[in-house]
């Protein structure tokens, strides 16, 4: 009798697994994910059809918003800034990639805007705080994570004050990001009338078939004049670090046209998790110049038609003549990403990549390592951070061009999850960008490449085992 459960088992698991290959060919996803799957499924049995119940699933296919109406809603609120965009001179040498992204993502060139970087938590929370102080009209809110901590509340008591002041606030969270976060949390802030949305909530956060769309955007807009964006999120380890080391983020305040960028951000979000489309001009309100920076805001996620940062990048990297430094806390490029830096440093770019010596992620960092030696052989420098966990997502390129943002150098970032940069044309910017990857770097140690290719045999296999499931990491 055993025996024969057995054997039906075993056929409705091949009949199932046979299913959800057809349906993974079928959906002419990329190559090396479709065949990553495959072999999940036939190695792992049972686990494996598990794995893809949890994690597999193209939920895109299932959105709640057409690519069509994404593309409608995106142009509503960027209309009047698109055309103001026109009289603006494109510097010559970022003119193709300014081009390219407001073709792809309708992201407008907006100027007159000053720009602040914080690389430390406490100094960014400082900030944030006292700009949400001193609001007079609305307050937009949009993070991937937001905690009940210390800096969590915080944040969460001036908002309540805010409010009661008579000041609009609007939030948005992400299910997964914060679901550690009980429901009381949150409640309290819409008891206080504040505006509290969760992005594609979730039953089960740790173990879903959305884990892989996520909002992974960190926005704050104040009065459509003052906007934050970069890496951290509302946590206390971006103020005091983890237990092993402190914690180095970047992020930055803009002051001036190109929060406008942000706030259609926010808003196209805003609808996504409410229905509610704002787009009243009181939301964008005309500025004087704050500074000679020029910023592109864009945006990218499964509802978007392309995948616009990654684009952004790539074409930024093809297009360097003189230097790429670039800071990421995970690095699982997408292999035309990973070709494009080879090839700038062949032809004589200085190419200098910097992530962790130590992970909060031990699979990311092993399948990351095995991407180092070809780099190393193209003459990329790469070094690793010493004093703790580098967060930090900031690329500089020839000294004229900043990106910064919440996108990883990852695929889940370019691919998978809702993501924003701000590329920034501005030398200003990008001397302050070059000053704080070198000031990181004096607290990094360079990987030699002879040394890197000594190491055990039993290592570098699982450095390189692990990369082959980087299409799901």
């Amino acid at each position: 009798m055993y025996h024969i459960l057995f054997r039906i088992t075993e056929i409705i698991y091949l009949i199932t697994a046979i299913g959800v290959i057809v349906v993974i060919i079928s959906e002419n996803r990329n190559p090396l994910k479709t065949i990553t799957w495959i072999m999940v499924l036939i190695f792992l049995p049972i686990v494996g059809l598990i794995i893809y119940a949890f994690f597999g699933q193209d939920y895109t296919k299932r959105r709640t918003i057409s690519k069509k109406m994404y593309s409608k809603i995106k142009k509503r609120p960027l209309g009047n800034l698109s055309t103001a965009s026109e009289a603006i001179n494109y510097p010559p040498e970022h003119t193709e990639l300014i081009k390219l992204l407001r073709n792809l993502n309708q992201a407008p060139l907006l100027q007159g805007s000053s720009v602040d970087f914080y690389i430390a938590g406490r100094d960014k929370f400082d900030a944030l705080f006292r700009d949400i102080e001193n609001a007079t009209e609305h307050i937009h809110i949009e993070y991937y994570a937001w905690e009940d901590d210390l800096v969590g509340n915080q944040l969460k008591d001036i908002l309540i004050k805010k409010s009661a002041e008579g000041i609009k606030i609007r939030a948005i969270v992400d299910s997964v990001g914060s679901w550690k976060v009980k429901r009381s949390f949150y409640e309290e802030l819409r008891s206080a009338g504040i505006e509290v949305e969760e992005f594609m909530k979730v039953r089960f956060p740790m173990f879903t078939s959305h884990a892989n769309y996520r909002n992974h955007r960190k926005i704050v807009v104040i009065d459509g004049k003052i906007g934050y964006v970069g890496g951290m999120n509302v946590a206390d380890r971006y103020v005091y670090g983890p237990k092993w080391g402190n914690w180095r983020d970047t992020h930055i305040r803009i002051e001036g046209m190109g929060v406008q960028g942000l706030q259609s951000v926010f808003l196209i979000d805003w609808f996504l998790v409410s229905k509610s489309l704002i787009t009243a001009r009181e939301f964008f309100p005309p500025l004087k110049n704050f500074g000679n920076n020029l910023i592109q805001i864009v945006s990218s996620g499964p509802y978007s038609p392309a995948q616009e940062i990654l684009q952004g990048f790539m074409h930024a990297i093809f297009s360097a003549k003189l230097s790429i430094y670039m800071q990421t806390p995970y690095f699982i490029p997408p292999e035309g990403l990973y070709e494009a830096l080879i090839s700038a440093s062949v032809r004589g770019v200085d190419v200098r990549l910097m992530v962790s010596r130590k992970s909060d992620s031990l699979l990311v960092q092993l399948a990351s390592r095995s991407y180092y030696k070809k780099l190393m052989i193209a003459g990329v420098k790469v070094y690793l951070y010493e004093p703790g966990f580098l967060h930090s997502k900031l690329t500089v390129i020839d000294d004229s061009l900043t990106l910064i943002g919440s996108a990883n150098i990852d695929v889940r970032s370019f691919e998978q999850n809702l993501e924003v940069e701000a590329f920034i044309y501005s030398k200003e910017a990008a001397l302050r960008g070059n000053e704080i990857f070198l000031e990181d770097q004096k607290h990094s140690t360079e990987i030699i490449l002879r040394e890197w290719i000594k190491r055990s045999v039993w290592l570098r296999f699982k450095e390189s085992f692990v990369r082959l499931f980087t299409p799901l990491l």
